[in-house]
């Protein structure tokens, strides 16, 4: 049995409660959307990803008010380089939204998200410690596997195999 393909067009899927919330909210925030294979996943620009998250936690018709993971995909050498991955999911709608943020290599942080959903902490500073992205106002930022002398960071795909020597 084929697949259906995956809709790009931001149009298409404007009815979607959760494109149509941010982009009622702000149309500059939302700068791409993927459904594909009964999944929604909604591109935010870097600077709104707190504000998002609250307008998602706080609608009463697409309450998305748990965070499920935070993590980070890096498309070296691609730019932009790191996608930041949040899981949404909303328990009344039972519901799934993915929403994810580009960063380039020069310069990867993004706004926490540890004042919206306070269970973003330590997903925050595992993204920080193996990929190396910075979280601006995050209460508590430093590593949490690695060693606190560990150089680099492990995830990142130019990372040496062997570590650094």
């Amino acid at each position: 049995m084929p697949l259906t393909p995956a809709i790009t067009d931001l149009a298409a899927l404007k009815d979607h409660p959760a494109v149509a919330r941010l982009r009622s909210w702000n149309s500059a925030a939302v700068e791409a959307a993927k459904f594909d294979r009964d999944e929604m996943t909604i591109y935010i620009e870097r600077s709104c990803i707190r504000e998002a998250c609250v307008i998602l936690r706080d609608d009463p018709t697409c309450p998305f008010n748990y965070l499920s993971d935070v993590t980070c995909v890096d498309w070296y050498p691609s730019q932009p380089r790191f996608e930041v991955v949040y899981s949404l999911l909303s328990i009344p709608n039972k519901e799934r939204v993915r929403l994810k943020v580009r960063l380039d290599n020069d310069n990867p942080a993004v706004e926490s998200v540890t004042s919206v959903w306070p269970s973003a902490n330590y997903f925050e500073r595992e993204v920080f410690d193996l990929f190396g992205i910075r979280f601006t106002g995050h209460p508590y930022l430093r590593r949490i596997q690695m060693p606190e002398d560990w150089e680099g960071h492990p995830l990142r795909k130019d990372y040496p195999v062997e570590g650094y020597r």
